[in-house]
């Protein structure tokens, strides 16, 4: 029989980081970007650690879906379309190669190049291209299975491409919610038994829809240059925070 508290989780934590589902999706539906670093943040508080980045990822699997299913019409399938192939490559590679670099390597690589995407000079047309969606998306969703934090630096890339915040948020939803999609596999051929986490799981992505369409709501009231600046600050706290956490795990 299927339990909704998974192994390690008490009632009071589960109901609190349902309650967090729900306010992380409302913050990147509303701002771009931010909610699923922030749900891994408080989830790894609680959550086992060897737990925390393949449930993460499913929640987050789940939470973009949502956010895609309700944006669909914005969606840049062009993007999405050069995003693909991507995932596929990037996935595969991350499966079958055993990754020596510390956590703070990746976490300074990333929040570097979100701060170069949000305040250095825009990309050149050929990084925005075909092939540099296609390089962006196998770099990311490569190192997504190790560190579980790259939505910052798939927002900052696909802000490059658009200016419109319903594009940029619906465009980013679906790439998003294919590069969650090779976790389930990966990290269930590796044993994870997503089976003990199925009813809590349903639970937060079911809570990440409500969060998602309060999110839109808002989303709604902003305008496309009002989105762009608090987007850019969203992104640079994110960016610092990485940074922040990479210097406490190299002084440590």
């Amino acid at each position: 029989m299927l339990s909704f508290l998974p192994p390690g989780l008490t009632p009071d934590i589960a109901l609190l980081l349902l309650a967090c589902s729900v306010f992380t999706s409302m913050v990147t539906a509303a701002l771009g970007a931010g909610g699923g670093v922030m749900l891994l943040a408080l989830m790894a508080m609680w959550v086992p650690p060897a737990a925390v980045i393949p449930v993460h990822g499913i929640i987050q699997l789940g939470s973009n879906a949502g956010r895609m299913t309700l944006t669909w019409r914005h969606v840049d399938w062009r993007v999405i379309a050069a995003f693909a192939p991507g995932v596929v490559l990037g996935a595969l590679a991350g499966s079958l190669v055993l990754v020596s670099l510390p956590p703070w390597a990746w976490q300074v690589t990333i929040a570097l190049f979100v701060l170069y995407l949000c305040w250095g000079p825009k990309l050149p047309p050929m990084a925005l291209g075909r092939g540099g969606i296609l390089a962006a998306s196998a770099l990311t969703s490569f190192i997504s299975l190790f560190v579980g934090a790259t939505g910052p630096l798939v927002a900052a890339f696909i802000k490059q491409i658009h200016t419109d915040r319903f594009t940029t948020v619906a465009t980013f939803a679906t790439a998003m919610t294919l590069q969650h999609l090779p976790k389930a596999l990966v990290f269930g051929l590796a044993g994870f038994m997503f089976r003990d986490w199925a009813v809590f799981l349903a639970a937060m992505i079911a809570c990440g829809f409500a969060g998602t369409w309060l999110g839109l709501r808002l989303l709604g009231r902003l305008g496309n240059r009002a989105f762009r600046n608090v987007f850019n600050v969203l992104l640079t706290l994110l960016a610092a925070r990485l940074l922040w956490l990479a210097w406490l795990q190299w002084a440590g």
